[in-house]
């Protein structure tokens, strides 16, 4: 229901600008909005069916671990730490492992590869779910938890900082991970607090220990690297887990002795009809978007909050990475455009560039993604997924400021 008022709010308000700005002479603001309702609609189009080949090459492989049994065997490992999480979920079920490894394609930056995980493990969710048109608690904890974007390796961002020629792309690493590691951690305990789930036991603290290490690990793999060899660990660490994962899901079929071919044929069937289905939903959220940022309602809001800021006493700086942080909850590609325009308009190296940075990685993209995934299964009523998912969201924006100003002020 939420999704519905804002997908509403962003229409009427940017048409209300619009006319506004046309009775002040400028009349081509709703020509230009307008053009923008097709632009982002091709968009949505075109980015939904490019899905189409990576949704089913791994809803293909998925379909090799489901029948020779690889998911169910790391379910049940898993099973101690998740079903804390996931109490709904009974226990050695193949949505947790389809879980686990959306969260982990998360985590390392490989988003081809989380999306269709996470629209398979959305899809089983379903399955458990009573009421079909209302998001389960396990969804929405799912979700919430995806939306918060943590991502250790942002090999993405570190590769537009090296192409608009940062002194030292990598320099956003460590404020990146702790502010992600801030949405990420406040949107799990906002969705436990609503549903009463306990995160103080011995399953949950062995894990915050093991990530502690992984990313003091990670730290001391890449300390006195320079930029390409950091990029160059990147890009082939990624490339070693993403083959290694195919390669370990055929071979579980041929030790259980499948025909893994005809079974990764059975599930990649299924990827076209998936990419179809996401269509209306990310044509639906990106034109909405794509009409208020066109109506020049994204800069208002900018102008009005850094004249308040000022007019406060306080320091206005981060104001103008603000665009970021608007953007990034509605639309991954639109908050990207506004990271790369504040390297253009203040510099790569500058306070606001290095903000900029960091707020495209503290968090994801909340909306588009509760759109798509409930809107592949057929969800309706989300609950409180948008509020919850709106306050890791806040929370990854105020640690990204506050550490950009540690590190970079």
């Amino acid at each position: 229901m939420a999704l519905n008022y804002i997908w509403i709010a962003l229409f009427t308000i940017g048409f209300v600008v619009g006319i506004i700005k046309v009775c002040m002479g400028d009349v081509d603001a709703l020509p230009a909005m307008m053009n923008s309702t097709f632009e982002m609609s091709k968009e949505g189009f075109e980015m939904t069916l490019g899905l189409t080949g990576t949704l089913t090459l791994w809803m293909g492989i998925l379909k090799i671990g489901e029948t020779s049994g690889l998911v169910e065997r790391l379910a049940h490992f898993l099973s101690p730490v998740l079903t804390k999480l996931f109490p709904e979920i009974p226990k050695d079920h193949p949505a947790l492992g389809s879980i686990f490894m959306n969260y982990a394609a998360n985590m390392l930056g490989l988003d081809n590869a989380a999306t269709p995980i996470g629209l398979r493990a959305m899809g089983q969710l379903q399955e458990l779910n009573k009421d079909k048109d209302t998001a389960s608690n396990s969804q929405i904890m799912f979700l919430v938890l995806n939306t918060s974007g943590l991502t250790i390796i942002p090999v993405s961002i570190m590769a537009y900082r090296s192409k608009y020629g940062a002194g030292d792309p990598t320099d956003v690493f460590i404020p990146m991970l702790l502010a992600t590691m801030c949405s990420t951690i406040v949107g799990l305990i906002a969705v436990s607090i609503r549903q009463r789930i306990n995160l103080l036991n011995k399953a949950m603290l062995i894990v915050a220990l093991v990530v502690a290490a992984l990313v003091a690990g990670l730290f001391t793999a890449i300390h006195g690297m320079n930029t390409q060899q950091v990029q160059h660990f990147c890009s082939i660490m990624t490339s070693i887990i993403l083959l290694g994962a195919i390669i370990l899901f055929i071979w579980s079929g041929v030790i259980k002795k499948i025909n893994v071919y005809n079974a990764f044929i059975e599930g990649a069937k299924g990827g076209f009809h998936v990419a179809v289905t996401l269509i209306p939903y990310t044509v639906a959220i990106l034109v909405a978007v794509g009409v208020f940022r066109e109506s020049g309602c994204l800069k208002l809001i900018q102008d009005t909050l850094s004249s308040g800021v000022n007019a406060l006493g306080l320091n206005s700086d981060w104001v103008g990475a603000l665009p970021v942080a608007l953007m990034k909850p509605l639309d991954g590609g639109g908050a990207r455009g506004m990271m790369l325009n504040c390297f253009d308009t203040f510099g790569v190296d500058s306070f606001v560039g290095h903000l900029a940075s960091v707020l495209q990685g503290s968090t994801d993209t909340t909306f588009k993604i509760l759109a798509i995934y409930f809107g592949s299964v057929g969800i309706k009523k989300y609950r409180y997924a948008v509020g919850c998912g709106l306050i890791a969201d806040v929370a990854g924006m105020v640690a990204a400021v506050f550490f950009s100003y540690f590190f970079f002020a």
